[in-house]
């Protein structure tokens, strides 16, 4: 099975080889900040993984752990990456053409949540 996906402008378009991983919505105040919400993503290996075109593409080190690949054309948000070759790259599930096949699995870093917002959907919370 594959999955295609875009940023908003289609400067970056990529596909997903084999299935998806739950995902989870990560509510730490970076990803709160570069997304303008909160961030959903699946992880996947890096090798299942094949962008088309790179040109657009641009990273953002957002911590000592931590690069954020985003569209440098429309900025949108779509890759999580940790800088410690563990090959994975998380991908943002807005950015996955639909249909996914899956459903939000938890919530990550919620003690960092927005106070303008609840969450009360049932799904496993972690406060970090």
């Amino acid at each position: 099975m594959a999955h295609t996906g875009s940023c908003l402008c289609g400067a970056i378009t990529f596909e997903i080889s084999g299935s998806l991983s739950a995902p989870d919505a990560c509510h730490c105040t970076m990803c709160r900040k570069t997304s303008g919400h909160f961030w959903a993503s699946t992880d996947i290996d890096k090798s299942a993984l094949n962008i088309t075109d790179v040109s657009s593409l641009k990273w953002f080190q957002s911590s000592a752990k931590v690069r954020r690949g985003f569209c440098e054309t429309c900025g949108s948000s779509l890759f999580w990456e940790p800088l410690n070759n563990s090959g994975k790259i998380a991908v943002a599930m807005g950015a996955i053409n639909q249909p996914t096949g899956i459903k939000l699995g938890m919530h990550i870093f919620t003690a960092e949540k927005g106070d303008y917002y609840d969450i009360k959907d049932g799904l496993p919370q972690n406060a970090t």
